[in-house]
């Protein structure tokens, strides 16, 4: 393919215009100024926050939105991009799997503000004097709220790939890259889509303590939603919150409408059935676009090279193929020793270093203390899962299975996953404190606030993905009731259902950092944990004791993991596999 074959596709495709693509040429030059003017303010100097902080007054709500969305796509390119290396590695790669999946388990768990405490410093650095620095460090905060989730999503599918497909790719004598391009990631795609909703909510409900940042001295104030939530909390402003509330409603509700329903639209085509959907999902702009003549013109040459860049005979190493496709033997064994050793020393080295460096300053007695408020929050994660397990899974199935319902909900299911814990603290201590009720219970909803929606948006991506096959063999042999969920749509979804299990119990540590201590002006509120802990230690700017936190908090999510959901995924993936 060459540059003249580009243009003589262009030359003798080109239609004239119509009146849609008038409409679709304002949309796209509208979103392309707005992205222009929100990437020149990451150019202005540093002191430029001091100099303009951030106003209550509604009227600076709209660039406010408009800085606080940019950053969140920004995240979520990066975050897709992560993803399709990361989730590819450790679903093709035995040895990489051994590492990369426990490392995961590690970085969902670690609080946001685990991050940002070594992060700021080094961005603020990095372009010393300038906005960007300070925009880049709460951009990488964002990614670490929303990649975990995706990567869990892509790994799951890449892993549970039908048996029929994947013989059908040998068959076709697929490379590794085009199978990647041509399988692996259409398979992945509805849970992918449905997962990247729910980390741009999650983006949301971090989006607080990553636009307003204190770590010690190091205090950055970046305009934006959340830093205008954070200063309507500290002043006890009722309205102001309101305002914010709405303004991310709207917000959500626009990219909705103008990006995440064109995608799940499009991606029904990757759904795995035998026979046509009964209700496929609609999108006014997905029509919009593809009503266009000169609009879809001028796309083929993009077309031309997605087609060349995804037919590119690339093999992958022997390494990253499939652990069925491997040969075992003696060369193997030793190799995985080797491995082992490496991983073993690497490990053993870096536990070393943190002990040298927390036995500097810290007791036996301070472990004792983090490990017993780390026990306290693990009960806490394990009640709270159970019961939104109990309450998110029918409605979750009740939905996935309705497109048109679904469509209907999607905007509200994002906004509710997007609602900060922050928001609701002038609800709960004002209840805690007028009828004195203990702080150690009642703060407890607020972990789970925002990450009981990773299981309903992946309950709801397993059923909308349930192929329409089985399910009408299931009607045809008169299975309902119990025995139809029992034996049709809980294995149909079980997959996904641990996905979404897993990255909501890691979000619900995750979130402790902010669900066990909440104020409201000058009302503080703290019950007894290990997010609590790490909090208090991170305002502090004691850092050995965040350090020591975010270690507990890292074994106990990886030791619950280990022996508790890995069991169940390796279940699922072995006797609940379809095709």
């Amino acid at each position: 393919m060459t540059l003249q074959d580009l243009r003589i596709a262009v030359l003798t495709r080109a239609p004239r215009p119509n009146v849609w693509d008038l409409v679709a040429l304002i949309l796209v030059i509208g979103a392309m100024v707005l992205i222009v003017y929100g990437g020149e303010q990451t150019t202005l100097p540093l002191s430029a926050l001091e100099t303009a902080p951030v106003s209550l007054d509604p009227v600076h709500l709209p660039v406010y939105a408009l800085r606080t969305t940019l950053r969140m796509l920004l995240a979520i390119v990066c975050s897709t991009v992560f993803t399709f290396i990361y989730a590819a590695v450790a679903a093709k790669s035995r040895r990489a799997e051994m590492v990369l999946i426990p490392l995961l388990d590690i970085l969902q768990s670690v609080p946001i503000l685990g991050f940002l405490t070594f992060t700021v410093v080094f961005f603020l650095n990095l372009f010393p004097g300038r906005v960007l620095g300070a925009e880049l460090a709460c951009v990488f905060a964002i990614f670490t709220s929303q990649a975990w989730n995706m990567t869990f999503s892509m790994y799951q599918s890449m892993r549970n790939v039908p048996k029929d497909l994947d013989e059908a790719s040998k068959s076709f004598h697929l490379s590794g890259w085009q199978r990647f391009w041509r399988l692996d990631v259409p398979f992945a795609m509805p849970g992918l889509i449905w997962n990247a909703m729910m980390s741009m909510s999650g983006g949301w409900f971090f989006v607080v303590a990553s636009e307003a940042i204190t770590v010690g001295n190091t205090t950055v104030t970046l305009p934006g939603v959340g830093s205008y939530v954070a200063t309507a909390i500290e002043k006890r402003d009722l309205a102001a919150i309101g305002y914010a509330i709405l303004t991310m409603l709207l917000v959500i509700i626009a990219y909705d409408q103008f990006l995440f329903r064109p995608i799940v639209a499009w991606a029904d085509k990757f759904r795995f059935e035998q026979t046509a959907s009964g209700d496929a999902p609609t999108s006014w702009m997905l029509d919009l676009f593809r009503r266009t003549r000169a609009l879809r013109s001028l796309t083929l040459p993009f077309a031309t090279l997605n087609r060349a860049f995804s037919n590119l005979n690339i093999v992958w190493p022997k390494s990253f193929r499939l652990p069925a496709a491997t040969v075992a033997g003696p060369p193997s064994r030793v190799i995985d020793a080797l491995w082992f050793a490496i991983v073993g020393i690497s490990t053993g080295y870096a536990a070393y270093k943190a002990y040298v460096y927390l036995s500097a300053s810290l007791q036996p007695s301070d472990i004792y203390v983090a490990l017993s408020d780390g026990l306290i929050t693990l009960l806490r994660v394990v009640v709270l899962i159970a019961l939104a397990t109990l309450i998110w899974v029918p409605i979750g199935v009740w939905i996935g299975l309705r497109p048109k319902l679904a469509e209907r909900v999607q905007p509200l299911a994002q906004f509710l996953a997007a609602f900060p814990a922050n928001l609701a603290f002038p609800v709960f201590v004002f209840i805690i404190v007028r009828y004195g009720l203990n702080s150690n219970i009642w703060l407890s909803p607020l972990m789970i606030l925002g990450t009981q929606w990773y299981i309903l948006f992946n309950v709801i991506a397993g059923a909308s993905a349930f192929p329409s096959d089985l399910r009408e063999a299931a009607s045809s042999l008169h299975l309902e009731g119990w025995r139809w969920w029992i034996k049709v749509i809980l294995p149909g979804i079980f997959p996904y259902y641990i996905t979404g299990a897993i990255t909501a119990s890691g979000g619900s540590w995750n979130a402790s950092i902010v669900a066990e201590v909440a104020s409201w002006g000058d009302t503080h509120l703290s019950a007894t944990g290990l997010g609590a802990y790490i909090a208090r230690a991170t305002e502090a700017g004691d850092f050995p004791r965040v350090v020591l936190g975010i270690a507990i908090m890292c074994v106990l999510v990886t030791l619950f993991n280990r022996l508790f959901w890995r069991p169940l995924y390796a279940f699922g993936e072995r006797r609940l596999r379809l095709g």
